[in-house]
């Protein structure tokens, strides 16, 4: 095999060892062959048993000089002579290519063969057992987290800004949200879902009133006319804050305050407003494209990626940190459960199955181009040797046989004669 074949390390220690093979194997075929030679020359004219030798030597030469003529007219011509019907793969690489591109997409790439060989390998289960060995679990998410920041650096934010401004915000343009939003709001509202925002907001302003309560009375104290006496505005300042702390400690206490009736009632209509009312729906869209015309959108997106960005490199890159320990837990966690939930591994086979019969279903054929694309690349010669290497040991067993066999066809033969 020529040396210009760009083989891994791994592969061409593979082949230096077919190579050897089949050059043990040329060697035990000739030698055969020359042993019939020697025994021919040496048994001629001879007579008894010594006839029937020189018959089966005689036709042992002729079988083994026609099988070697035979095992070298698929790779070269023999002998260097362009005989026809000879050096057959260089000449048919390409038939031959396409025939092992239709054998492979008809008798491997079918859905069905797919479909029982991944069930039959448990896919879950190797994938478990992979991810709880060694140290698997940490490889993976160090390899997933080096991808994931080199992925985040790529990204620049020009390309972000170019997104928000190209893609984004004509979209938003283009597109109205109104009737999107509102049938949103009113699902949301439906379904109580607002409660828990609306909770969270009402315990944290009676919070903020109890801890910032001398702040709330000096802004109504500054609000005061300047007519009225100082110890008056202090005490109307202290009323006003004490009653909003009630008033707010009443809401949080009572699901059905009036305020959050109030509160349910406009977040409805807002939504049914939005979806059906022109003039809300034109308000909508014209607040819209006032926020989206700002030149501080990009700005803002651009600053808000950045802080993202860095973050999450950070956390990406730093192997003592909280992201890459709980993600190395995570992912231990799910091999453990790939191993003792039964019904999770039984979806992750079907899942498994369901992508590669789908895969091949779909671009088996593509796949299986693969075969005759390479083939195709390659010149006649480095086809034959390619072949050659591998199945060329086995060939020469041929070539043995036709020795052997075409030895006991003469002495068969001679032995006939001679009977009759």
């Amino acid at each position: 095999m020529p040396d210009s074949f760009a083989l891994s390390p791994e592969l061409s220690a593979k082949d230096a060892e077919r190579r050897r093979a089949l050059r043990r194997m040329r060697i035990v075929a000739t030698s055969l062959l020359a042993l019939a030679a020697v025994i021919f020359v040496f048994t001629r004219d001879g007579e008894g048993w010594v006839g029937y030798v020189n018959a089966a030597s005689e036709a042992a030469m002729v079988g083994a000089i026609a099988d070697w003529f035979a095992v070298t007219a698929l790779f070269k011509h023999p002998l260097g002579l362009p005989i026809p019907h000879t050096a057959i793969i260089p000449k048919r690489k390409e038939s031959l290519g396409e025939s092992l591109q239709d054998f492979v997409a008809d008798n491997f790439l079918q859905p069905d063969i797919v479909r029982d060989r991944l069930s039959a390998l448990s896919v879950a289960r190797h994938g478990g057992e992979w991810l709880l060995e060694g140290e698997h679990a940490d490889q993976l998410v160090r390899a997933g987290s080096r991808i994931t920041a080199h992925a985040l650096d790529r990204i620049s934010d020009d390309d972000v800004a170019a997104l928000v401004r190209e893609v984004a915000v004509p979209k938003l343009m283009t597109e109205p949200l109104g009737p999107a939003a509102g049938q949103m709001l009113g699902e949301i509202v439906a379904d109580g879902a607002h409660t828990g925002v609306v909770d969270l907001v009402i315990d944290e302003l009676h919070r903020w009133l109890g801890k910032n309560g001398e702040e709330v009375m000096l802004l109504v104290e500054e609000r005061a006319p300047s007519w009225t006496p100082h110890w008056l505005d202090r005490k109307v300042a202290e009323r006003l804050h004490l009653e909003a702390r009630r008033w707010v400690a009443d809401v949080r206490r009572d699901p059905t305050h009036r305020a959050r009736s109030a509160l349910d009632r406009w977040l409805a209509q807002l939504a049914h407003d939005l979806q059906f009312d022109a003039e809300t729906r034109d308000r909508a869209e014209r607040l819209k494209e006032r926020m989206l015309s700002q030149p501080q959108v990009v700005a803002t997106a651009i600053s808000l990626w950045t802080s993202f960005k860095g973050v999450l490199t950070e956390a990406l890159t730093d192997e003592s940190g909280l992201l890459r320990r709980r993600a190395v837990e995570e992912v231990r966690a799910l091999g453990q459960r790939l191993l003792d939930d039964e019904a999770l591994a039984a979806r992750v086979d079907e899942l498994a199955a369901d992508v590669a019969s789908y895969t091949v279903e779909r671009h088996g054929g593509d796949l299986a181009t693969v075969i005759s694309a390479t083939v195709s690349r390659w010149d006649g010669v480095e086809t034959a040797q390619r072949i050659e290497l591998h199945v060329g040991r086995d060939l020469q067993f041929i070539r043995i046989n036709g020795t052997v066999v075409g030895g006991l066809a003469g002495l068969w033969i001679h032995a006939v004669s001679h009977a009759l």
